[in-house]
């Protein structure tokens, strides 16, 4: 019985030691840190995706910026595009019904201070944050905040050039709108 426990505790002790000889050879790293280049490489692309696909309606200046197997998840519609092409087609068709007036003409403001963007090794950068979206009218009102959201996008870099990959918009929430008095 003593010999059974002596063989337990060896059995043991060995299994620590070769754990800790594993993790020498294979060491817990950080992931990629952040650059100040990278910051702004995102967001300059940042703005000139949503100047050209929101603010502007400009589809052949968005078109390049566009991953073909681009994916958009939206928390109120759900998975609203499975490729660049379809992407874009959703863009011409907002366009189009703010053009004939049964669209709400809008604006999207980047909050700055609230993006946060990661390096991935070997592929691009995650961004992520909150922007605002603004009801433009023709009427006395003017510009009015409609909602504020979340998001998370995953960019790729190809042949030096920004594309946007995945989209995740969600945790929509109406504006805050002053009483009528």
């Amino acid at each position: 019985m003593m010999l059974k426990k002596f063989y337990t505790l060896v059995f043991i002790g060995l299994s620590f030691l070769s754990f800790f000889t594993l993790a020498e050879q294979h060491p817990v790293v950080s992931g990629p840190q952040v650059t100040q280049e990278l910051t702004n490489e995102i967001l300059a692309a940042d703005q000139v995706l949503f100047d050209a696909a929101f603010n502007n309606c400009d589809i052949e200046a968005l078109r390049p910026l566009v991953a073909k197997d681009l994916e958009m998840y939206h928390d109120k519609w759900g998975k609203t595009a499975s490729s660049g092409e379809e992407f874009l087609n959703i863009i011409v068709n907002m366009c189009k019904q703010r053009r004939d007036g049964s669209g709400l003409d809008a604006r999207r403001k980047l909050v700055t201070d609230s993006v946060k963007i990661y390096p991935v090794n070997h592929y691009g950068a995650i961004q992520t944050g909150t922007h605002l979206f603004y009801g433009i009218y023709d009427d006395k009102k003017g510009e009015v905040l409609r909602e504020s959201a979340q998001f998370t996008h995953l960019w790729q870099k190809v042949g030096g050039k920004w594309q946007l990959a995945r989209i995740l918009s969600f945790d929509h929430q109406p504006a805050a709108q002053p009483s009528q008095q």
